[in-house]
């Protein structure tokens, strides 16, 4: 994808969402669709850009594969689901295979910390990091569950293209992305859209940066440019 600008239509409404689709269309490389922005819409915006339909899967395998069928049948091109049990993560594969559309495992959400994993009892020797709960996620989804791609937070990025085989690379969409001198809000493990491209992301998550700049457009332009 020459533009890796994935930007974030969260907090929005239709209406708003289509008119931010239509102001930078011509700008990012693809939208993405959140929880928020799908229950008040039911539906994606028009554009001819991919769209990540944000979902998050998690249930069981006939229900996440008959989600995947019906975010084929709306148009997405890509699907977020949790990484989970094996049957679901197949099932979803098989789903997803007539519609192209590339599943994205979600290894750890970019708001959490090592905190986190304390509060949730996951200190048990295999899982006593964020890091080490990234890399037994991802292998297991990539390597013996067949997804194609993996939802990382930047700071992953290069761990993770270091923990595959060249046949094995996943594509790696990747939130938390914050340009220099930019707000964290509610994310914890960020990193700048440069450096996430040089670890090797494919696409670059980007919602608050661009919404709340006061051009938008300009603002767009600016992420582009500290990449290049």
């Amino acid at each position: 994808m020459n533009n890796p600008i994935c930007f974030a239509l969260d907090g929005m409404g239709a209406t708003a969402a289509q008119y931010h689709v239509d102001m930078l269309e011509e700008h990012v490389g693809a939208f993405k669709v959140g929880l928020e922005l799908f229950i008040r819409s039911g539906k994606l915006p028009a554009t001819q850009r991919p769209i990540v339909l944000d979902l998050k899967l998690h249930d069981i395998p006939e229900t996440v594969a008959g989600a995947v069928r019906a975010g084929g049948d709306l148009g997405a091109k890509y699907m977020t689901l949790h990484i989970q049990q094996r049957e679901t993560l197949e099932k979803a594969v098989q789903a997803a295979e007539p519609y192209d559309i590339t599943l994205l495992g979600v290894t750890v959400l970019t708001s959490m910390t090592r905190d986190d994993f304390k509060d949730l009892r996951f200190q048990d020797g295999a899982f006593d990091d964020v890091r080490s709960r990234v890399h037994n996620l991802a292998r297991f989804a990539v390597a013996r569950c067949g997804l194609r791609g993996l939802v990382c937070s930047p700071q992953e990025v290069e761990f993770l293209r270091m923990n595959f085989t060249d046949e094995e690379q996943p594509f790696l969409l990747v939130p938390g992305i914050r340009p220099a001198g930019s707000a964290l809000n509610d994310q914890k493990r960020v990193g700048t859209p440069a450096q996430a491209m040089k670890d090797g992301a494919n696409l670059l998550v980007i919602g608050r940066p661009i919404r709340d700049a006061n051009d938008p457009v300009q603002a767009a332009k600016d992420i582009l440019a500290e990449i290049a």
